[in-house]
C-alpha cells in the first residue's frame, strides 16, 4: 500500500452529496483536505439507483451550496440529472476527490487520526464520515426460505423492468422506493406490493404548489430530532405523492405485511399468499460503521453524536437520515449540517496563517 507522508487537515470519507457539500465549505476555509470515494466514478450512490428514479423534491430544493441545480425550479430531477449535477459540482469547484479509495479503517492517533484506504494511508487532524444512509442492503431473513427458482434482488440492484423474468412480481416495502418501483412495473408485469406498516401519505403538490414549499414556509423542514414533531417523524418513512389507491389504479395488488416464505410461495399476515416469479426487496439499508475503530458507539452499535459532532475531538458524521432535521440526508438540505460541521472544524483548529505573515 502506498503511504502518504503529507498530513491533511481534514479527510472526508465519501464523495456523494454530503462529502461534496462539506468539501465546498472546507475549500472556502482554505483547508488542506481530500475527499475519499470508494467508487471509480463520481455520484456512485445515485448511479446505483434504478433508471427511472425521480426525486420527490423539485429543482428549487435540489442544490448544494454555491451552484444552483439547473432547470425549471418546479420540475423534478431524474437520476441521470442528479449524477450529472454532482459530477459537474466536483469539477466546477475543483474539489480534491480521490476515486477508488474505499476507506478500510479510521483509528485515533496521538494528535489526530490515521485513515487507511485502498488508495493509501492518511494522517489527518480531523475526519468527516460522509458515507450517507444507503450502505448495506437490508433483506429480511424469510428470503432464505425461497426456492432458487424465484428471482430475488434488493431495490439497490433493480434498474428497469427488463431486469425481471416474465410472471408475477412481489415488491416488498411500503416506502417511496417500493411504491415507485411497483408503479413502474405495473406497465409490464402483474405486480403485488406488500406494505408492512401504513405510512401517512402526503401529496406531491398542495394548493398548486410543491409540498416542500409549504414545509419550508411553515418551518417544518427545520424541525429537529429533539422537537416533538421530530421525535414522532424520525422513525417513519413519509410517503410523498404515492398512496395505495394510486397504485391500485395502475393494477397493483396491495398486500399486507410479508410474514413467511416457503418454496415458491410468500404468505402475508392476513393469511393470503402469492407465488411470485420474482421479488424486489425494497426494505431499506443497514448502516455499517464497523470500520471506525474509535470509541464513539453506543451499546446498539450506533455512533453517538450531537448534530454530527462525536465525543472524539475532530471526528464528525454527516449526511445521515434525521441526523439533525428531516432534510439532513436530502440533496437540498444537507448543506445546513455541512455548514455546521465546517464551523466546528474551524473552531477545533483555525486555518494556519501563511508563512511570513505578520502577527
Amino acid at each position: 500500500m502506498q503511504v502518504r507522508t503529507d498530513r491533511h487537515e481534514v479527510i472526508v470519507v465519501g464523495g456523494g452529496q454530503a462529502g461534496l457539500a462539506i468539501g465546498w465549505f472546507l475549500a472556502r476555509q482554505g483547508r488542506r483536505f481530500s475527499i475519499l470515494e470508494a467508487s471509480g466514478k463520481p455520484a456512485a450512490a445515485w448511479r446505483a439507483r434504478w433508471d427511472s428514479l425521480k426525486l420527490f423534491t423539485p429543482v428549487r430544493y435540489s442544490s448544494l451550496p454555491g451552484l444552483p441545480f439547473p432547470g425549471d425550479p418546479d420540475s423534478y430531477p431524474h437520476r441521470d440529472e442528479v449524477v450529472a449535477y454532482l459530477t459537474e459540482y466536483a469539477t466546477h469547484f475543483d474539489l480534491p476527490v480521490e476515486l477508488n479509495s474505499r476507506v478500510r479503517s479510521i483509528a485515533r492517533i496521538d494528535d489526530g487520526y490515521l485513515v487507511e484506504s485502498d488508495g493509501g494511508s492518511y494522517e489527518a487532524d480531523q475526519v468527516v464520515v460522509a458515507t450517507g444512509p444507503f450502505q448495506d442492503p437490508l433483506i429480511p431473513s424469510v428470503a432464505a426460505d425461497l426456492d432458487p427458482g424465484v428471482a430475488q434482488l434488493h431495490s439497490s440492484s433493480y434498474r428497469s423492468p427488463r431486469d425481471l423474468p416474465p410472471g408475477p412480481v412481489l415488491v416488498v416495502g411500503g416506502g417511496n422506493t417500493g411504491f415507485q418501483i411497483a408503479a413502474e412495473l405495473a406497465g409490464s408485469h402483474e405486480v403485488h406490493l406488500s406494505i408492512g406498516s401504513r405510512q401517512t401519505p402526503l401529496p406531491q403538490r398542495l394548493l398548486g404548489r410543491d409540498l416542500f414549499r409549504h414545509l419550508e414556509a411553515f418551518g417544518l423542514m427545520g424541525k429537529t430530532t429533539e422537537s416533538r414533531i421530530g421525535r414522532r417523524m424520525k422513525d417513519r418513512d413519509t410517503l410523498i405523492g404515492s398512496t395505495p389507491r394510486s397504485v391500485r389504479r395502475l393494477g397493483v395488488a396491495v398486500r399486507p405485511r410479508t410474514t413467511e416464505a416457503s418454496g415458491a410461495e410468500v404468505r402475508f399476515d392476513d393469511g393470503t399468499s402469492v407465488g411470485p416469479a420474482s421479488i424486489i426487496w425494497a426494505t431499506g439499508f443497514r448502516t455499517d460503521h464497523s470500520w471506525i475503530d474509535v470509541p464513539v458507539f453506543d451499546e446498539s452499535g450506533q455512533i453517538v453524536h450531537e448534530r454530527g459532532v462525536t465525543a472524539s475531538p475532530g471526528l464528525y458524521l454527516l449526511g445521515q437520515q434525521w441526523q439533525h432535521t428531516r432534510g439532513s440526508a436530502l440533496l437540498g438540505w444537507v448543506k445546513d449540517d455541512a455548514e455546521h460541521i465546517a464551523g466546528r472544524i474551524a473552531a477545533h483548529r483555525p486555518v494556519p496563517a501563511p508563512a511570513g505573515a505578520a502577527a
